[in-house]
């Protein structure tokens, strides 16, 4: 089978280096020094009963468009009303159907810590997340090298944003290190995108128990939000499950609503 992360990866690359030619990162780097207020998604997903991190995607690479027409400035708003802890915004356009715009249109709408997903493998990302206002973002272990990841979590630290580490297995436990704020476990498999929730419950038992921890894709129901939280979990990345539905801020509110019976 063909592995999905490298195709992304080697699309990424060009992708950044065109970017660079039309905006240099001197440029960004300018555009950075203006200090404006973060919000801790750390904090938020630590003080929430919930800890739903909702997610905004149009479309993935294994299910296609989820919701082609979804509108930036409108279902984050939903979600924050709807009881969400933080947001996740997708910003990877050729796979996932986002840009950065979307960051940028929802912030103003909403008070919650928002999340930059997408497949971050330069610096220059960094200044681009926290130029649109993102408050947090996402390293993927699969990815990077280590020091690709260490240097990377430095800069993002540099430029106040909050580092969300994204693991799978076992041997993906060496990237957590003094620089990342939350460890996520990605239940999908990057390579394959076969998806098994049991991947948290196996993880969780080798992360360190301080470490605030969220459990990503495929989390479908209040049932498996609560066994996830049993065992340790604080947040809970959930996208495609909200998306796929006529009103994505609605069932998140049906979903806290059973999550608390």
């Amino acid at each position: 089978m063909k592995d999905i992360l490298d195709e992304i990866i080697a699309h990424k690359q060009i992708e950044i280096e065109l970017q660079k030619a039309a905006i240099s990162q001197d440029l960004l780097i300018n555009n950075c020094n203006e200090p404006t207020p973060r919000v801790s998604m750390r904090a938020s997903l630590a003080a929430s009963p919930s800890g739903i991190i909702a997610e905004f995607k149009r479309r993935s690479p294994s299910k296609g468009w989820i919701k082609e027409e979804g509108k930036a400035d409108l279902i984050p708003p939903a979600y924050q009303a709807a009881g969400a802890s933080a947001l996740s915004i997708l910003t990877d356009e050729k796979f996932f159907g986002g840009t950065l715009k979307d960051i940028r249109a929802a912030r103003p709408q909403v008070q919650l810590p928002i999340l930059r997903k997408d497949f971050i493998i330069d610096e220059y990302q960094l200044y681009q997340a926290r130029i649109v206002g993102a408050d947090a973002v996402l390293l993927i272990a699969a990815a990077l090298d280590k020091e690709q990841c260490k240097a990377l979590a430095i800069k993002a630290h540099e430029l106040e944003l909050e580092v969300l580490l994204e693991i799978h297995s076992e041997q993906e436990l060496e990237y957590v290190n003094e620089n990342i704020d939350i460890v996520g476990v990605n239940n999908r498999n990057l390579g394959t995108f076969h998806t098994d929730v049991e991947n948290s419950f196996r993880l969780a038992e080798r992360l360190p128990k301080e470490m605030l921890l969220v459990s990503e894709s495929g989390v479908s129901t209040p049932e498996t939000v609560k066994q996830l939280r049993a065992a340790g979990f604080r947040g809970f990345l959930i996208g495609e499950n909200f998306m796929k539905t006529p009103d994505p801020g609605k069932a998140l509110q049906e979903f806290i609503k059973e999550l608390a019976g």
